[in-house]
This record gives structure tokens, sequence and C-alpha cells, in this order.
């Protein structure tokens, strides 16, 4: 029984740790300032977020551009400030992770 639940938690951390990565990454440049997982602060929850975007095809690159160059009008009067010096890799992975929150 034991070792069945010490690998049930190998398993779970295996799994979680790109959660915890991203979660990081988000941290480091300063997303969560202005976002948070479930509910809205000056900008859209990530729920939110995942909700209306899922089913896109187009999403990651429309998101990432978004982070990028900033933007305004899709979610309220306040504009999201453009993101030039968060590298191109950390973008798409916050963005897969950002949709996968809902």
């Amino acid at each position: 029984m034991r070792t069945i639940v010490l690998a049930a938690a190998a398993v779970a951390a295996v799994f979680a740790a790109p959660a915890q990565a991203d979660e990081a990454l988000a941290k480091k440049h300063q997303c969560l300032a202005c976002h948070q997982l479930d509910k809205k602060s000056v900008g859209p929850s990530y729920k939110d977020i995942a909700k209306k975007y899922k089913g896109q095809a187009d999403a990651v690159a429309k998101l990432s551009e978004k982070v990028k160059k900033g933007g305004s009008g899709v979610w309220g009067p306040i504009p999201m400030a453009p993101n030039p010096a968060v590298p191109d890799a950390d973008i798409r992975k916050l963005v897969e992770w950002v949709l996968k929150a809902g």
C-alpha cells in the first residue's frame, strides 16, 4: 500500500512540476501584478481568458502577440502593456499555461 501511495505522489509531482514552473515564470515576468488565476484583478483572470479562447486554433499565436505588443478593448478600457523584453519562448509557455487554466 505504501508503495502505491508513494508512486501516486511521484506521478502527481511530475504533472504538477510544469504548472509550478510556469507560475514561477509568471511571477518572474510580473504577470501576476495584473492577472490572477481565478478572479479579475487589473486584467482578466487566467480562467476567464482560457474560457474565452477555448477551442480557437490560433489562440496561442493571438495571445502571444497580445502579450508581446500589448492591446486594449477586449476586456474593457484598461489596456494591457506591451512586454517586448519577455523572450518569445517564455511568452509561449505562459500562454499555453494560461490556456490550460480553464
